[in-house]
């Protein structure tokens, strides 16, 4: 899970892309980048650490034009953290090319020994978004005449792109003296939308992770890039788009809707809040088919994704709904977290019991989802520390069993808490006095319940139904074998990059 953004504008972008990157910063705290393009010239900074941290004024000021793109990243398996890993990535040959993914490409190692063997271009990263700028390199040089690009041979370089990659990925590009490209897998599995602004000097586009980046900034959400779509718009504002895929299918990550996204987001059409609503309906009623509910005096969100859920299942059961706990906004999500020694102390740090509303009474915890079950664990022990009779705990989303490989940060089922156990054992690993799971069929219910036109959804990670059709279990047995929680090491947020590609377009 990462965020990204692409803004063609008539004025400068700079502040623009910064302030969509500030509301896009639940999905990756670990790195940040902005380039800008003006005149002949990419103008590039990015580190490690917060966008509030990664950039200063200075930086600012070295980061003109009309025309970039921003990232906000997190490492998923294999991909170490530092600034040589942060986003954009930047290729010069044929094309001076800057990328920014979200997702994960199952099929990158793949796609190394052919770029090094048939393609003769080399990776410098561990990363698989590397791989896939180079890919895109690789297939404009190929669809180009004369070094000449136009819309129908950047997108049939897209079409063969997608032929090539496996996996998921939602990609911001600009070609340097052309202008910004953006394109999503034919799985629809990451979000991207496109934002339109009307201005005096004339029209605006903006292409992001979430409808949160473009509303708070005053664009007007149009729709979302479909599955396999590629849109082009060019430096004077003209937008292109075409389907690229042959046999595109709409399949968006549930997990968006149960954690990732920000609950004001719109993602193909469905409201995130409104399904977190509807997840706390079904618990609810999963709850009164489970367990005698009346037992239970207060219900308690577990900030803040779980917020809507919470309230609704209390409504729906008649039952009172108090805020338990207080949230320290300036720590990071224990889920992106590396290390479970970390996460076990941030969730202390994180959020603190107030003891009046537990002292004596049963309690239902409300969670989103449970993943590793650390931070369960600990706001358990917290509620019986804070005075708490009983503790039932509830999740609005079903049992994490399998790995996540399109990019979320799970992936081997040894870390997963649910993998191989039964609900009571999970209950009594976590400590609570009853465990409670939305069922899987409910869960994509509630959302197709939002809108009716998708029908199918990315639920490998409670299904183990991996929709790409390439992850084997040797697959998952590699990645296994690479991750390790010390891979994902913490990095100085100081730790930036900066750089001035001057490049000359000839006409």
């Amino acid at each position: 899970m990462c965020g990204i953004v692409g803004v063609v504008a008539k004025t400068p972008v700079n502040q623009l892309i910064y302030d969509s990157l500030m509301v896009l910063q639940h999905r990756g705290q670990d790195a940040a980048g902005i380039v800008t393009w003006e005149g002949n010239s990419f103008h590039m900074h990015k580190g490690s650490g917060f966008v509030r941290d990664v950039f200063r004024t200075r930086n600012m000021r070295s980061l003109p034009g009309a025309m970039g793109i921003g990232h906000v990243r997190y490492p998923t398996a294999g991909c170490a953290s530092s600034s040589a890993e942060a986003q954009p990535f930047y290729v010069n040959s044929p094309f001076g090319i800057v990328l920014g993914h979200n997702g994960n490409l199952t099929n990158s190692e793949h796609l190394k020994r052919e770029l090094f063997r048939q393609d003769l271009r080399h990776v410098n990263t561990s990363s698989d978004s590397e791989v896939l700028l180079n890919v895109l390199a690789h297939e404009l040089q190929e669809s180009s005449k004369n070094f000449r690009l136009e819309p129908k041979t950047i997108f049939d370089a897209i079409t063969r792109v997608h032929f090539r990659c496996r996996g998921a990925y939602a990609v911001v590009a600009i070609i340097a003296g052309y202008g910004l490209l953006a394109f999503r897998d034919p799985y629809g599995i990451r979000p991207l939308v496109i934002g339109r602004n009307v201005c005096a000097e004339g029209v605006e586009y903006m292409v992001a992770s979430e409808s949160v980046a473009l509303t708070a900034q005053g664009f007007e959400l149009v729709r979302d890039v479909t599955p396999g779509e590629a849109i082009f718009i060019d430096e004077d504002g003209n937008f292109h788009s075409r389907q690229c895929s042959e046999n595109p299918t709409s399949n968006p990550c549930i997990f968006e809707f149960v954690y990732l996204a920000r609950p004001d987001s719109t993602i193909d059409g469905i409201s995130v809040y409104e399904t977190r609503l509807r997840m706390g309906e079904s618990l609810a009623d999963k709850i009164k088919a489970t367990m005698d509910h009346k037992q239970i005096d207060i219900v308690m969100p577990i900030p803040d994704s779980s917020r809507p859920a919470a309230m609704q299942l209390a409504n729906r059961l008649g039952l009172t709904y108090r805020e338990g706990f207080i949230k320290n906004r300036y720590i990071g999500r224990t889920f992106i977290m590396p290390g479970q020694a970390l996460r076990r102390k941030s969730v202390r740090q994180k959020l603190n019991a107030i003891a009046v509303e537990f002292k004596g009474k049963n309690v239902l915890l409300v969670d989103d989802s449970i993943v590793r079950g650390t931070t369960s664990r600990e706001i358990v022990q917290m509620a019986r520390e804070a005075g708490a009779n009983k503790v039932f705990f509830a999740s609005a989303a079903p049992p994490v069993r399998f790995p996540n490989v399109y990019g979320i940060d799970m992936p081997t089922s040894k870390e997963l808490i649910a993998s191989g156990k039964s609900y009571a054992e999970i209950a009594k690993e976590i400590g609570a006095d009853q465990l409670i799971y939305q069922d899987l069929d409910a869960l994509i219910q509630d959302v197709k319940n939002v809108n009716p036109n998708i029908t199918q959804f990315e639920t490998s990670c409670f299904s183990g139904d991996y929709i790409t059709g390439d992850v084997t279990l040797e697959y998952l047995a590699r990645i296994e074998a690479e991750r390790g929680d010390g891979i994902q090491s913490s990095s100085d947020s100081a730790d930036t990059t900066q750089l001035d590609l001057n490049l000359e377009v000839v006409d």
